[in-house]
């Protein structure tokens, strides 16, 4: 598989930091962006997670270095700014995509640290890593900001009524990143999948009742895969959509429409 020669866009000259890259839609972007021509920062809690997903990116002739570390806990996350921050002179572009979700059922069975850590994972952490490579990028006068929201951000999905309200305070947070870091040069702007085939939808995916309801209501006729959003990331980092930010891109095969 060679993407640099099949997706269109160049990310050559770029670094390119990404949270939880090491499976699903994040580890999709990381290759995709690697194929680019983007050296890549892969981030995730595991350190062994990561160094298999840096392997896997240099076994493809791309390149990649490891940054471990769990971004919803402070010291962790000051830690992984820190080193982004000396890996090729900074970042260019941030994937803010790690994401937690540790209770499926009504709102009122989620628990005070089951809401702060899905509080912490989905928005604290993309606001914090955002807030400490922002000034680089305005020194560049250059820089992209690709935040993974959902579909629940649009409009809540049964069962998932507190993840859903941080992704809609994802979007709402891009828009801010949009309109105070534009005059800089500098792009924000927010992807919301719709069901995609990755480990941490599992249980939503292999549901096959939920399965022929979403198809139902699909026009696509299809569960989305990793590549279908990391596409759309990889557009979104590139020169060719200078002219966009503070969007909220769907990528939902149609479930919205």
């Amino acid at each position: 598989m060679n993407q640099r020669r099949t997706a269109g866009y160049s990310l050559e000259g770029r670094t390119a930091l990404i949270t939880g890259a090491t499976r699903g839609i994040g580890l999709a972007i990381a290759r995709a962006y690697a194929a680019a021509g983007a050296r890549v920062l892969v981030n995730s809690r595991k350190a062994d997670a990561v160094e298999r997903t840096v392997a896997t990116i240099r076994e493809e002739g791309g390149t990649a270095e490891p940054l471990a570390g769990n971004v919803s806990r402070p010291e962790e996350l000051d830690t992984v700014a820190h080193a982004a921050m000396t890996r090729y002179d900074g970042p260019d572009i941030l994937v803010n995509n790690a994401a937690a979700n540790p209770v499926f059922g009504p709102f009122t069975d989620v628990s005070g640290e089951a809401f702060d850590k899905i509080i912490a994972v989905n928005l604290k952490a993309p606001f914090e890593l955002a807030r400490r490579l922002a000034p680089r990028m305005i020194e560049r006068k250059r820089g992209a900001i690709i935040n993974i929201s959902s579909i629940g951000g649009l409009a809540p999905e049964p069962g998932l009524g507190i993840y859903s309200v941080s992704k809609a305070a994802i979007i709402s947070l891009t828009k801010v990143m949009a309109i105070e870091l534009g005059p800089h040069g500098i792009r924000a702007n927010a992807i919301c999948p719709g069901f995609i085939k990755t480990d941490f939808s599992t249980t939503l995916w292999r549901n096959e009742e939920l399965v022929d309801d979403v198809l139902a209501r699909t026009p696509m006729k299809r569960l989305g895969e990793p590549n279908d959003v990391a596409h759309t990331a990889l557009f979104l980092a590139s020169d060719e959509s200078a002219f966009c930010t503070g969007g909220v891109f769907v990528v939902d095969g149609g479930y919205r429409a």
